[in-house]
């Protein structure tokens, strides 16, 4: 891809990271977290990294939208975009709704972030204006290239895949958050993660479940029964480094579901902070390894978005 081509893929990249953690980390303390819990310190840090990902995610959208007018126009430089130009695109194009639905949405997220009267409750709230926003960039990609039925389908599967994913990577970064480097580990901290990484496992099976049914489906719908050509940098090539990724994605969750998080259990029972200690940092470095797998993944989706099938 040309130049111009790597910034609207970059911009992809960081709006689909971005917003992953807006909707998920709230999301995240509402499944994983007791109601007294939600007023507690990780609860207030969850809230204060969804909040600065909602502002950067206004100025990521504002970014994308000064692409988008760029490559419309072919203009060279971004100084020579008028006006008229970015008002056409966001009243006359899908794309514009859904940047004005995605801008709404992070606004009101931003000011139900801020009102600090009902802390605990707010995730609900939270969660909800994020997955918006998080769900308007089905309207970038593949999702609306159908008319009719075809397209509301293909759209609604998106959506439900983007919301998994969101689901998934901002649970990697709560339990990141909770499984940081720390010279004391408070049993009560420890009680936390372990309650955490066991509630996430839970739902984790949902999740994979809606991304496979949900990915699948999106493949009928871009791709047909045919099988693409998996030429390097290809539609198919890119997509099987994808599968890849994912299917080690998987690995690493299967480990931290049923040999990690056992393992903290047992040492957090028995009272024992080495076994605890020991069993934490393997954890964290699983999820290191697949937060840095789910972010590749991220970024092949932001390419793939971009290039056709054929």
């Amino acid at each position: 891809m040309a130049q111009p081509e790597w910034l609207a893929a970059g911009l992809r990249l960081a709006l689909y990271l971005d917003l992953a953690l807006v909707f998920g980390l709230p999301l995240f303390c509402l499944y994983a977290l007791h109601r007294d819990e939600r007023t507690g310190r990780f609860a207030r840090r969850c809230r204060a990294l969804a909040l600065a990902c909602a502002g950067a995610g206004i100025v990521l959208s504002l970014g994308a939208l000064a692409e988008m007018a760029r490559a419309m126009t072919g203009a060279t430089d971004y100084a020579a975009l008028q006006g008229h130009v970015f008002a056409m695109i966001v009243t006359g194009t899908d794309f514009g709704v859904a940047w004005t639905v995605r801008v709404a949405a992070l606004l009101l997220f931003l000011l139900a972030g801020i009102n600090t009267r009902r802390l605990g409750a707010s995730f609900a709230v939270l969660a909800t204006y994020g997955g918006a926003a998080l769900a308007t960039l089905a309207w970038s990609g593949h999702g609306a290239m159908h008319d009719g039925a075809m397209r509301a389908l293909h759209l609604a599967s998106d959506v439900t895949h983007l919301l998994a994913a969101g689901a998934w990577v901002g649970a990697l970064a709560a339990l990141l958050l909770l499984a940081r480097p720390s010279p004391v580990a408070p049993g009560a901290a420890l009680a936390l993660l372990s309650r955490a990484v066991d509630g996430f496992a839970r739902i984790g099976t949902r999740i994979v479940a809606l991304l496979v049914f949900t990915g699948a489906l999106n493949y009928w719908f871009i791709v047909g029964p045919a099988m693409p050509a998996l030429a390097p940098m290809s539609y198919g090539g890119l997509l099987a480094v994808k599968l890849a990724l994912f299917a080690v994605m998987l690995g690493l969750a299967a480990a931290n579901r049923f040999a990690l998080a056992p393992r903290l259990a047992a040492a957090v029972r028995a009272g024992e902070p080495g076994p605890a200690l020991r069993a934490i940092r393997a954890l964290r470095r699983s999820l290191l390894l697949e937060a840095g797998a789910a972010v590749l993944v991220l970024a092949l989706v932001a390419v793939l978005g971009m290039l056709s099938p054929g």
